[in-house]
């Protein structure tokens, strides 16, 4: 089989290497992504998964032990109601049940596939939390098993279009002399991850919001994009953001002494002051001390939180540690890209997006989903996506015709370039994470500040359309750039726009919360941003 391309630019100066066909491509090879692989071709549908990293080893679920959402029929009531105050009411009841309902289900497909849940005293199986080695090796054989064609290392650097819309995408495999590869595909799903703008947290290094970038290109919006300001407690010198324990900690000065309100669920706003004042921050998960049946709970649950300490011979429960914040951005927010219905579909036909590559706010609102909701999320929208792309699929082109791909000009890639110095992808990188990651700007945040950072990224945007390329780095860097510093755009346009306080989303400058801003923004656009209100969201107004 052959694939029909017009090679009016060239990857990388390069002819494709790799030409494959599909059904169905699926971007992103986290839980959200094998869902829908899985999906997809339970459904009928012919897949090929495209990994930045190694399907079942790399992301943020992957290495780290996961809470998920799993809550019997009878308690989901309350399970909702616990959350919609803290995301400001902005999230939906209907998505709610249906996301509960839908990984309940599928957690219990997990136990029938053979995931090793713990078993307690009484023969009864703990299904809330799933280890990420095993979950993730499940997975990955669950694929091989269903002989989906997985094309690991090989991250997706463009969709590709024909005359009736998408039609695939390219990239290239980097442990194979970053040989370039197309798919032609009749739907894709996004589920490439969020963004946490390479800030070293555990499993975040291919998390670098590409996936917003390819779906803003291909002309879909985005929404909460104000609420991706997250910041995770971690020990100093550790990248595991785990936080889920710190519920049982003490935080203190350097002199022993407590530090008022750092406990609280304001707590981070009151870590980061202190930090941001010079003074050093210290944990101790004191409140567990002498609950040793806690402690044997929490060391199943998430083992890997211990290992940094059991490595530099500290008892966490008897001993203080330094602690200091990462920044999480997306990955532990709410923002993506904006689904328009129960598919899983985004604005552009054939184009659907899952996991922490979308929104978020139908389940969380405007406060974080990391944790057990973000695992409910893969798990559900992953399955809706890919049962969606294949039933689109199938019936767009049953004929199963070749395509005549073309691409768009997009930064990093084939903009075109005038004379002068190149801005490689590294150093852009850091002009980008200068914006994001200071306290002062995005944390605590005001219209000074937020305007300023925002006209320095936009005019970095300039730049790159015309100067970002192979510098420094190599092409998959250049377009990470590329990603974060729209990333970044889309954070702070959106965080102008709502004039209020809600969720994780603080103004200084507008500390109270406004009932007429009870719902979602819309963002879109790349080289001019727009912000709208959601006239559908609008919720109790």
């Amino acid at each position: 089989m052959s694939l029909e391309f017009d090679h009016s630019y060239k990857l990388a100066n390069q002819n494709y290497d790799v030409s494959l066909k599909a059904d169905v491509l699926v971007i992103g090879g986290g839980p959200a992504g094998t869902w829908a692989a899985l999906t997809a071709t339970e459904n009928g549908a012919s897949v090929i998964l495209v990994d930045k990293g190694y399907c079942g080893s790399s992301g943020a679920t992957a290495p780290s032990g996961n809470g998920v959402w799993y809550i019997p029929e009878d308690q989901r009531g309350e399970a909702m109601k616990s959350r919609e105050a803290l995301g400001g009411y902005l999230s939906e009841r209907k998505w709610m049940e249906r996301v509960l309902q839908r990984t309940f289900e599928n957690v219990n497909r997990l136990d029938e596939w053979g995931y090793p849940f713990p078993i307690d005293e009484h023969g009864v199986k703990h299904k809330r939390s799933l280890q990420g080695p095993e979950y993730m090796r499940l997975m990955r054989r669950k694929l091989n098993k269903a002989k989906i064609k997985i094309l690991d290392h090989s991250p997706a650097l463009e969709l590709l279009y024909d005359g009736y819309g998408i039609a695939g995408a390219a990239g290239v495999q980097t442990q194979e002399n970053n040989q370039t590869w197309a798919v032609q595909a009749n739907s894709i799903v996004i589920a490439s991850g969020g963004c946490a703008f390479l800030s070293k947290a555990l499993g975040c290094n291919v998390l670098t919001g590409d996936g917003y970038l390819f779906a803003s290109e291909a002309g879909a919006d985005l929404s909460g994009m104000e609420f991706s300001n997250a910041y995770a407690i971690t020990p100093k010198y550790s990248s595991i953001t785990k936080t889920a324990f710190y519920e049982w900690a003490s935080f203190t000065y350097e002199d022993g002494s407590i530090i008022e309100g750092a406990g609280s669920k304001r707590g981070r706003s009151v870590i980061a002051k202190k930090l941001s004042e010079g003074q050093k921050v210290f944990a101790q998960l004191d409140k567990a001390q002498n609950d040793h049946d806690l402690q044997k709970y929490m060391r199943i649950a998430q083992p890997n939180f211990f290992l940094q300490f059991d490595r530099m011979g500290i008892n966490p429960f008897e001993d203080r540690f330094e602690v200091t914040l990462r920044f999480e951005g997306t990955v532990r927010g709410t923002g993506g890209i904006r689904i328009t219905d129960e598919t899983c579909a985004t604005s552009v036909p054939g184009l659907f997006a899952a996991g922490d590559a979308a929104t978020r706010e139908l389940i969380c609102g405007g406060f974080t989903g990391g944790g057990s909701y973000n695992a409910a999320w893969a798990i559900s929208s992953g399955y809706w996506s890919g049962e969606a792309a294949a039933k689109y699929a199938l019936t767009y082109n049953r004929n199963n015709h070749d395509r005549t791909l073309t691409r768009k000009q997009v930064v990093g890639i084939n903009e075109h370039h005038t004379p002068g110095e190149t801005l490689g992808g590294n150093e852009l990188t850091k002009l980008v994470q200068a914006e994001v990651t200071p306290y002062n700007v995005n944390l605590f945040r005001a219209e000074e500040k937020l305007t300023s950072s925002l006209l320095t990224l936009n005019n970095l945007w300039k730049e790159a359309k015309s100067h970002l390329g192979e510098k420094d780095s190599d092409l998959v860097r250049v377009r990470e750039s590329a990603a974060m510093l729209a990333t970044s755009r889309w954070m702070y346009s959106a965080a102008l726009q709502r004039t209020e306080t809600r969720g994780m989303h603080k103004r200084l400058d507008f500390p109270k919360t406004d009932d007429h801003q009870q719902r979602r923004l819309i963002t879109s656009g790349l080289d001019e941003i727009q912000v709208n209100w959601d006239s559908h969201s609008l919720v109790n107004i």
